[in-house]
């Protein structure tokens, strides 16, 4: 059924609680953060997540498994926002050319980045549970990016993509690596700049 179909009355009320879960969502995931920051990892618990986001504990449990997933509910987010770029990149690109549009397109003008963010990734640098999480992300992440490259004009096989896919995740994140550990020292580097800068390392062996 095409959209035009559709009376605008039923439409509205779909499009409504969407909104609804993703605000909630968000709202999980914030108040997850915000108190792991405040009150140390090991210190929360999933029924103060949901308090502090005025849900009960079974409206924790349909949105995130754990409070793991809930923390790393925006660096989840990001990698589909990454895969939706690689997606609408267009036809003519060859893989490695639309893995840095996807790239450009999602790190550009993070020049002022969200506090909440850097204080994610510094947490998930610090404690294993976490980090076992954002691996598991990482491979469904490593994975999508792997069949978009596969389902474009003139895709490579799987196994191809799927290194391709590897190698373009590792040198993100040894971007945000460096770019944690450089701090807030005077002449810091952009983390877009340095994200560029990773990929123009790798594309030495790619391009």
């Amino acid at each position: 059924m095409t959209t035009e179909t559709v009376p605008q009355a039923a439409q509205a009320p779909e499009g409504l609680r969407e909104r609804k879960k993703a605000a909630t969502r968000q709202a999980l995931h914030e108040a997850a953060l915000r108190l792991a920051v405040d009150r140390g990892y090991a210190e929360v618990t999933v029924d103060a997540i949901a308090d502090a986001a005025l849900v009960s504990r079974r409206t924790f449990s349909n949105y995130f498994a754990s409070k793991e997933d809930a923390l790393l509910y925006g660096d989840r987010s990001r990698g589909e926002q990454l895969v939706e770029q690689l997606r609408a990149q267009p036809s003519d690109r060859t893989a490695w050319e639309a893995l840095r549009g996807s790239a450009a397109h999602l790190y550009t003008g993070l020049e002022n980045l969200d506090p909440q963010w850097v204080a994610q990734l510094r947490l998930v640098r610090l404690h294993p549970a976490i980090l076992a999480q954002q691996v598991a992300n990482h491979g469904r992440l490593e994975q999508g990016i792997a069949d978009e490259l596969v389902s474009r004009p003139g895709g490579l096989d799987p196994l191809a993509a799927r290194v391709l896919a590897a190698a373009f995740l590792a040198a993100l994140r040894a971007a945000i690596t460096v770019w944690l550990d450089e701090g807030t020292r005077p002449g810091r580097r952009s983390l877009p700049g340095m994200v560029d800068r990773a990929l123009d390392e790798l594309a030495k062996q790619y391009a």
